[in-house]
């Protein structure tokens, strides 16, 4: 599948994987902790964790790991298997849809395998159940036929490290939840361990980046490794196209002008969020509101564009709805209480 940089317009800033992410992402995976940036104490609990399942020679013991899309969920489960020298699999938990598909995944495990769930918040009810029995027990029990003559057989599982990712821990049940013994929670990254990751990129993309451009890409990236590195790929082919060796902080400046990004990372759903906001200061604004006047999922306005805004200190949850702070104003050039630039 080829990596086609002008399929990115409409997904620039979302941090969540896409189809034409796999490649990218694929390439610049870091290959062990030692070449992965940023997260350091998630980075430091998972390396004693591994460490101490080598001494007892056993699995590592089961891994939540939970945060925004795009902040190296899925690289640290690969590093977790990489580490220990196991089978790695993987799988979208919304993708099974019955019991069945979850115990052929189970019953076909390797010894001490790292079985990574991605959005495990997204499992079926029912489906969830089995994984209750295989994480405590190791085994699973299938019921064969139905009403009088229906019965039960356990299976044994090999033992393995299930790592779920998700970016709504709240959806996941208490009970469920508690079943893992390592809960780890990633944040944002702050622009310096971005610049270090877009530099270690630039180099396997055989491309040099000027520090200034570097510094612009990384204030641009939303916290997120992932948008990074598209912002990256998109600065290496303006820089190619132009007939340029490098990239230059003009060329990074041109290439977020081009895609409409500010040098705050926001991108015109962020901006139009922020304008029903400020418009309506101090007073607060319903999701639900929200959500019709920019006509925007409600969903997708959570877990989106909400934790980065909340992250910038431009928005604030109340238990009424979200409030304009002055910073979200700064970025849209006005005053709180003042009409936006798009009312002028």
């Amino acid at each position: 599948m080829q990596y086609d940089d002008e399929d990115l317009e409409e997904q620039l800033t979302d941090g969540s994987k896409h189809d034409n992410d796999w490649q990218l992402d694929v390439t610049l995976r870091p290959s062990s902790f030692d070449d992965f940036v940023g997260q350091e104490r998630v980075v430091k609990n998972l390396k004693i964790a591994i460490e101490a399942a080598k001494k007892r020679n056993e699995a590592v013991d089961h891994i939540l790991l939970s945060g925004p899309p795009g902040l190296g969920k899925t690289t640290l489960a690969n590093l977790i298997s990489r580490e220990m020298g196991v089978d790695f699999k993987d799988t979208q938990a919304p993708a099974l849809e019955k019991q069945g598909d979850i115990v052929g995944l189970l019953t076909n495990l390797t010894e001490k395998a790292v079985f990574f769930l991605d959005e495990i918040h997204g499992l079926r009810r029912g489906v969830d159940e089995y994984l209750y029995s295989a994480i405590e027990d190791c085994k699973i029990d299938i019921i064969l036929d139905t009403g009088p003559s229906a019965r039960s057989i356990t299976l044994p599982l090999k033992p393995f490290t299930l790592v779920g990712a998700t970016t709504r821990e709240g959806l996941l049940k208490a009970p469920f939840r508690a079943r893992f013994i390592v809960r780890e929670r990633l944040d944002y990254y702050e622009p310096e361990d971005l610049a270090r990751i877009i530099s270690r990129s630039a180099g396997i993309l055989d491309i040099d980046v000027d520090p200034a451009a570097t510094d612009v890409l990384s204030h641009s990236s939303r916290g997120t490794p992932r948008v990074a590195n598209r912002l990256l790929r998109l600065a290496r082919s303006l820089a190619i196209a132009t007939g340029k060796k490098s990239i230059t902080k003009e060329v990074a400046e041109e290439t977020l002008v081009n895609h409409r990004i500010d040098k705050w990372g926001l991108e015109e759903m962020d901006r139009m969020i922020l304008k029903v906001l400020v418009d309506n200061a101090p007073a607060p604004v319903g999701l639900k509101t929200l959500s019709e006047i920019v006509e925007e999922e409600p969903a997708t306005i959570e877990s989106h564009y909400e934790p980065y805004l909340l992250k910038l200190g431009m928005i604030l949850k109340t238990s009424r709805g979200r409030k304009a702070l002055p910073k979200a104003a700064e970025a849209l050039g006005v005053t709180l209480g003042e009409k936006t630039m798009f009312d002028r």
